[in-house]
């Protein structure tokens, strides 16, 4: 699958309805896109900590919000019937983080309620976030995001038995090895972030099961015979 990165994030400005609608006309499987918590507990589609002029989304209510940043509701509407993959954003040492992780628990919660539990992942590069929402909403599919700098072996066998079913590694952690010791743990493998033709390609040969692009009609051309 061709996942889109903050929707097409190359035509429009990410994270926005019109980069979501944009995926779905260049050819993306799906859309990859971040969610935080406002200070009323509204689910924000917003990857930074700030909002330039306006201080933390985690400070921030609904009302205070720029028209351009929608919430996770608008959002999904804009992705249509595509896969979407949600990352949590609120990590340790971010305005507003909570250990206790009430962000994932919102978003399992909006995934049941929504009847999403079968067209929604949920990552996150916090393992304990991704324990809470597989907690607060059983069956729904998760994926651990791990930077270019770690073991990917290691990764792997720490998600092994906690109940998620995806590792999603940096593209130059992946190797054909890796992949072929998830999928015999029953673990696919999303990789990120990824837009140069040739690269992706070699991702497919190795046999990653998806790839998070910029430029989805670039990477969807590229697999193409």
């Amino acid at each position: 699958m061709i996942l889109a990165h903050r929707g097409a994030s190359r035509v429009a400005m990410e994270n926005t309805l019109e980069a979501f609608r944009a995926a779905r006309r260049l050819g993306a499987d799906g859309i990859e896109l971040d969610v935080r918590s406002s200070a009323d507990g509204a689910l924000v589609v917003y990857h930074d900590v700030e909002i330039v002029g306006l201080g933390p989304v985690a400070s921030l209510r609904v009302t205070d919000l720029p028209a351009h940043v929608p919430l996770l509701a608008a959002a999904i509407d804009a992705c249509g019937d595509l896969i979407v993959n949600v990352e949590l954003k609120d990590l340790p040492g971010e305005p507003g983080y909570d250990p206790g992780h009430p962000l994932a628990r919102l978003v399992a919660r909006f995934v049941a309620e929504q009847g999403l539990t079968g067209r929604v992942i949920v990552s996150s590069f916090d393992l304990l976030a991704l324990d809470a929402a597989v907690a607060a909403g059983p069956g729904l599919a998760t994926g651990w995001l791990t930077p270019r700098w770690f073991n990917q072996a290691d990764a792997l066998e720490a998600l092994l038995g906690r109940g998620h079913g995806a590792l999603h590694p940096h593209h130059e952690g992946v190797t054909e090895t890796l992949v072929a010791a998830a999928h015999e743990a029953g673990i696919s493998v999303t990789t990120w972030t990824v837009d140069d033709p040739d690269r992706i390609r070699w991702l497919v040969s190795a046999g990653v099961d998806a790839i998070i692009s910029n430029v989805p009609d670039v990477a969807r051309a590229a697999l193409r015979p």
